[in-house]
């Protein structure tokens, strides 16, 4: 009964004609930045973030929150257009996607992708509306010692999964804890690596950092070498998935959406390796696996029904535990503190028509995606056409305007502009970005964290190895990082050993 009285509230909050509008709004700009290669949720949000700052916090978040997962269903539209991924956890929709295409089955191809998404969708918010609840009254229980563990345990897992190196994550996760000491300190009110520049008493802001490393350092990147486009538009007219695609199609929905949502959860888990691990789960359980790379319908369903779940399942420990496990969650979470709400356990007590509005928009929103990826499908491939020298422009000059508008200071632009230098740079030596955005955001909250604990236990480290849920998040820690060098320490020795003989 209680759960059905919250949805009421919910839905008396989403459906406001206000946040309705933002809420369409953000799986309109979600799909776009989705069909689009080259710019990501991430930049998205980043550059509409300082848009929110005049509209109320419910608005705010619905309308980022839907630019978020817009931005899932809009890349298969590109991946099987045109063999490009518009986002990230699109990559594997390529592979049979667009061979589906090639073979005059865009049509279903798109279908499938749009209706699994909506069923995944479906699937993730019954997962949030059951789990959260629970979740959040456990959360109740943990303290600072707690929070802080479990930061550092996101931070590991995030850093051990990011592609490449290890090594090169770490480096990345300590850069950004370092940007994330920028300012003055909270207590003590001293000065800390501002060298002397006013401009950085404040910190350094997130939205310049986020744009530079997203959105220039994409846009350079792309300059370098130009993605080609050729769409594959033939075979749309019919877009309803034939009683064979459905018969195909309905294991993979199941288990892409069950498998996506628990992978959203873990930090760093998302909806890349979500996609991946689905494709490679229906590969191996399916009873004719050489379908797989020739257009089978299974290579779609699975891994846009994963993404999408795992879209939703990450907003689980944000809103519970006021832990984000992605880089798009942590710019969430800044747009949360940026409107004076503090997500966690205490979030559904005390601001329950926030919380409910946003699981009652997710729902809507996964309607009005729906109509917008099936019957505007022209409209898509309209878009896809825009060439690129029209386009970059128009983006580079909406990060200038974004970033400027956060606090109106030229320096932001400067920021801006050197950590695009900075990530186009490190995506040249493999150095992922998502691990600088992550520490970046959680470094405070872990510094007021540890801080807190300390205070509390009179100086006593021994607080983080007493407290069981706190000991058992630095134990997970520590086992990864050690599961990621033992490889290396293997390699090394027999690299010594072969010089040796």
């Amino acid at each position: 009964m209680d759960l059905l009285s919250n949805l009421a509230l919910g839905f008396g909050v989403a459906l406001q004609p206000g946040n309705l509008l933002y809420c369409f709004i953000g799986v309109f700009v979600g799909t776009l930045v989705g069909v689009l290669p080259g710019i990501g949720p991430v930049a998205a949000m980043s550059l509409l973030l300082p848009v929110t700052f005049n509209i109320t916090p419910e608005g705010a978040i619905i309308m980022l929150a839907g630019i978020y997962y817009g931005s899932m269903y809009g890349g298969s539209t590109t991946a099987i257009l045109v063999n490009i991924p518009g986002e990230a956890a699109s990559v594997v929709t390529c592979i049979d996607g667009h061979q589906m295409a090639k073979q005059g089955r865009a049509g279903p191809a798109l279908g499938i992708a749009a209706i699994g998404s909506f069923l995944a969708g479906t699937v993730a918010l019954v997962g949030l509306m059951l789990l959260a609840p629970t979740l959040a009254r456990w959360a109740v229980t943990f303290g600072p010692a707690d929070y802080f563990s479990l930061m550092i345990l996101g931070l590991c897992v995030l850093t051990y999964l990011s592609h490449g190196s290890l090594l090169k994550a770490l480096v990345m996760a300590m850069l950004g804890l370092i940007l994330g000491l920028i300012g003055l300190d909270s207590i003590t009110g001293v000065p800390r690596l501002t060298f002397d520049r006013l401009e950085l008493i404040d910190g350094v802001g997130l939205v310049p950092i986020v744009m530079g490393l997203f959105g220039i350092a994409e846009i350079l990147n792309n300059l370098e070498r130009p993605p080609v486009r050729q769409v594959l538009a033939t075979g749309l007219r019919h877009l309803l998935p034939s009683r064979q695609d459905w018969k195909q199609s309905a294991g993979p929905l199941s288990r892409g959406s069950v498998l996506g949502f628990f992978l959203g959860i873990l930090p760093g888990g998302g909806a890349v390796i979500s996609s991946f691990l689905s494709y490679a789960m229906e590969k191996r359980l399916s009873r004719t696996p050489e379908r797989f790379g020739k257009g089978a319908i299974e290579g779609v369903a699975g891994p846009e029904a994963a993404n999408n779940a795992a879209a939703g399942g990450a907003f689980i420990p944000l809103l519970t535990l006021g832990i984000p496990p992605n880089v798009v969650m942590a710019l969430l979470l800044g747009a949360f503190i940026v409107h004076g709400v503090q997500p966690g356990p205490l979030m559904m007590g005390q601001n329950p028509g926030l919380f409910w509005g946003i699981v009652a928009s997710m729902y809507i929103g996964n309607v009005l995606l729906l109509i917008l990826n099936l019957p505007l499908i022209g409209m898509w491939v309209q878009v896809l056409k825009v060439p690129y020298k029209l386009l970059f422009p128009l983006i580079t000059l909406f990060c200038v305007i974004g970033a400027y508008s956060v606090s109106g200071a030229i320096f932001d632009i400067y920021i801006m502009i050197g950590f695009g230098v900075l990530g186009y740079s490190m995506r040249k030596f493999g150095y992922e970005p998502a691990p600088l955005v992550l520490a970046f955001v959680l470094g405070p909250l872990m510094e007021n964290n540890l801080r807190k604990s300390l205070i509390l236990s009179q100086g006593d480290f021994t607080v983080f190895v007493t407290r069981p849920i706190s000991l058992t998040c630095l134990t997970l820690a520590a086992l990864l990082l050690l599961s990621a060098l033992i490889p290396w320490l293997n390699k090394k020795r027999r690299r010594i050993a072969l010089d040796g003989a």
